[in-house]
């Protein structure tokens, strides 16, 4: 499954999408006339992938011209022409140069690129923990890409949410997050992936996360996406995170019933408000099982299949896939 929509919003903003230039100057007045309130949405900027009047940093410059910059609370990274063929990294340079201009910024998200643009393990990506330095009182970062993506262990004191989308991400990725300190982070979601497109991460390497140590303010944790979901719910079924947690979404992977029959036999899960195992290969005799252990408690469970599919290819093997891959 492609991405198949833009984000619809970020840090509790409308997205909308900054106007591509126009080759008419009174259709281009007539579309800044239209513009809301620096302050009343999340801004979206991208360039055309296949006729691009302008790169990237040159909308961005002309928005900064265009809006006033000082109130802008959220931005959104759209596609920045190549993004199958190029990293963002000047994409990144313009946006930190704009930091003094950019004081009330508090959410970014780099990547807000749908499959018919560029399929997600084709994104390649950069070394966005720069933004995080850039941006102290950022409390919101999104990524979607794993190709090249670099995220370096850093400390950041008032980020609340963190989000990588990957088809596959890389194994250097998810030790970076996870020897990160984050103490306000309240939310983090991490799509772990295929080895098919370069997850090449272990169970071992979430143990920090899973320990809670340098995330003490967690509240929800997505562990999604992932070709070892099963293992990736048997070291969640003794974490010990997981106490302290108001969400669990172990969604979108490749979890069977041994996945799902570890969470069972592991601590107890009816503290959380939600539990989200959405896209799995779960038979129903364990989904009712769950069913009957956290629904009585008053969690939300969601088993929905939704678009989980499994292929024979003859010999008796069973190939099962993640929500999202290429």
């Amino acid at each position: 499954m492609s991405i198949g929509e833009h984000l619809h919003g970020l840090g509790g903003l409308p997205a909308y999408q900054f106007p591509e230039l126009e080759e008419d100057a009174a259709a281009q007045e007539a579309a800044v006339r239209l513009l809301p309130g620096a302050d009343d949405v999340a801004w979206r900027i991208s360039v055309d992938v296949d006729e691009a009047e302008e790169t990237w940093p040159e909308a961005f410059g002309r928005f900064l011209d265009t809006v006033d910059p000082a109130r802008v609370r959220a931005l959104i990274v759209g596609s920045w022409a190549d993004a199958f063929d190029s990293r963002p990294d000047d994409v990144i340079d313009a946006i930190i140069a704009a930091r003094e201009q950019l004081p009330a910024l508090r959410a970014l998200f780099v990547g807000d690129i749908t499959g018919e643009e560029c399929e997600i393990s084709w994104i390649h990506q950069g070394e966005v923990t720069r933004l995080l330095d850039a941006f102290p009182q950022l409390e919101e970062l999104g990524v979607r890409g794993g190709e090249s993506l670099e995220f370096p262990a850093v400390r950041h004191e008032n980020l609340r949410t963190l989000k990588v989308q990957a088809g596959g991400l890389p194994v250097a990725v998810v030790r970076g997050v996870a020897a990160s300190e984050l103490p306000s982070l309240l939310d983090l979601e991490l799509w772990l992936g295929t080895s098919t497109y370069g997850g090449d991460a272990d169970v071992t390497d979430l143990a920090p996360i899973l320990s809670g140590d340098q995330l003490p303010s967690l509240k929800r944790l997505a562990l999604r996406n992932s070709e070892i979901q099963d293992a990736v719910c048997a070291a969640v079924a003794s974490a010990p995170v997981v106490a302290r947690l108001d969400a669990l979404d172990l969604s979108m992977g490749v979890l069977t019933d041994d996945g799902a029959a570890a969470l069972l036999g592991g601590q107890p899960l009816t503290h959380l408000k939600s539990l989200d195992l959405r896209h799995n290969y779960v038979s129903k005799e364990i989904g009712a099982r769950l069913a009957d252990t956290l629904t009585p408690a008053g969690v939300e469970l969601d088993l929905d299949t939704d678009n989980a599919y499994s292929d024979d290819d003859g010999d008796g093997t069973v190939w099962r896939f993640v929500a999202v891959g290429e």
